[in-house]
Order: C-alpha cells, then sequence, then structure tokens
C-alpha cells in the first residue's frame, strides 16, 4: 500500500494519525460517500482493542495490554487526504470508517494475530487479499510506539495498516460508489459488511 501511494517504507516508527468518533460507523451501518467528493476509498485492516492502560509499554510486554481484535475498513477521502501533508482531513468524514461486528479475544487467534488472512470485497469482487504476516510492525511493536507519546487505555482502538489493493492504487481509481455493499473480512475474526449511501444535503 506504501508504494501505491507513492511513499516510502518506514523502519523505526509507524505512522499515526487520529480518527474521530463521529467517522466511525458500526458493522451493518451505512458508510456515507460524502456531498464534496466522489474518492471514497477502502482500506481492510485488523483493528486492535486495548484492554489494559499503559504508558512507555515494552514491545515484549505490548500483547498484555489487547482486549481482542476486531476488523476495520478505514474508509479514506482520497482528495481531502491528499490536500495537505497531513491525513486529518481525508480521515475524518463522518461515518466513513467502519469497525466490527465482533471483538475477538486473544486466545481465539494466533499470538499478536499474526499471520491471518485479510481481504475486501466490493459487491462480492476480492479487490484487496493478504495476510496479516505482511504488516510492516507487529501488534507489539505498534502498541509499544504508540504508547511513547500517548497513555492507552482500555477501550482505545488502534489500526494496524493495509494492504496493497485500495482504490487509489488502480488504474483507473476504483472509488466507493452509492449501492454498493462493501465488505472487510478477517480470518477468524469476521466479516465488517455496510452498504455505500450518498450523503444527502441537510
Amino acid at each position: 500500500h506504501i508504494k501505491e501511494g507513492g511513499g516510502s517504507k518506514p523502519t523505526s516508527f509507524p505512522v499515526f494519525f487520529m480518527r474521530s468518533r463521529t467517522s466511525l460507523v458500526a458493522s451493518g451501518q451505512p458508510m456515507l460517500l460524502p456531498l464534496v467528493s466522489e474518492e471514497l476509498d477502502f482500506e481492510a485492516e485488523l483493528m486492535i482493542v486495548i484492554g489494559r492502560a499503559g504508558r512507555y509499554i515494552k514491545a515484549e510486554r505490548g500483547l498484555e495490554h489487547v482486549f481482542g481484535y476486531t476488523t476495520f475498513n478505514d474508509g479514506s477521502v482520497r482528495d481531502f487526504q491528499k490536500r495537505t501533508p497531513q491525513w486529518t482531513a481525508g480521515k475524518n468524514f463522518d461515518a466513513t470508517g467502519a469497525v466490527g461486528p465482533v471483538v475477538v479475544t486473544p486466545d481465539e487467534l494466533p499470538d499478536g494475530a499474526h499471520g491471518v488472512g485479510i481481504r475486501t470485497r466490493i459487491d462480492g469482487e476480492v479487490m484487496q487479499e493478504s495476510t496479516t504476516a505482511d504488516m510492516l510492525f507487529s501488534v507489539a511493536d505498534i502498541i509499544a510506539a504508540a504508547s511513547e507519546f500517548a497513555t492507552l487505555e482500555p477501550g482505545d482502538l488502534i489500526a494496524t495498516g493495509t494492504p496493497p489493493g485500495v482504490g487509489f492504487g488502480r488504474t483507473p481509481p476504483r472509488w466507493l460508489q452509492a449501492g454498493e455493499v462493501v465488505e472487510v473480512e478477517i480470518d477468524g475474526i469476521g466479516t465488517c459488511r455496510n452498504p455505500v449511501v450518498a450523503e444527502e444535503p441537510e
């Protein structure tokens, strides 16, 4: 995915950004295609659910802070994301990120959720197909890095990055369209399934 975006691979520290609560919806709820953009993209991601608070967590203790894992579609409004070096605008449109439908506890997956299959489908067509073994940073390393600059609290959600195959990396780009159903599936967790609905003016 980094190559698709023309970026360089981070070697020592993950890239972080924040998403607002209003940007998220549950599995089954509509993802909104914004009035001001036609470039709503999809990103299949493993999401960490923090269960134990901590700061300056060592990587070797990182998994002790995991309550569980869920699926995440990090819906991104690409034209707004590219307007500035920071991704805040493109990642925080209302109802563009989808989470769920369940949280799976760590004992139900391999350590660190390593090596589980992950994919995206649009109306049944596979767009992304990969495994968490290809993540640049492990779950434990991501937790350790995040805890260097913020106290992690129970209920915090941390997304872990997406594999290749997103819409903007295709020729021509493949944006989500109103009326479609987008699914993010992770083996051993489940499928986050959401209809795409055009936002209506107030």
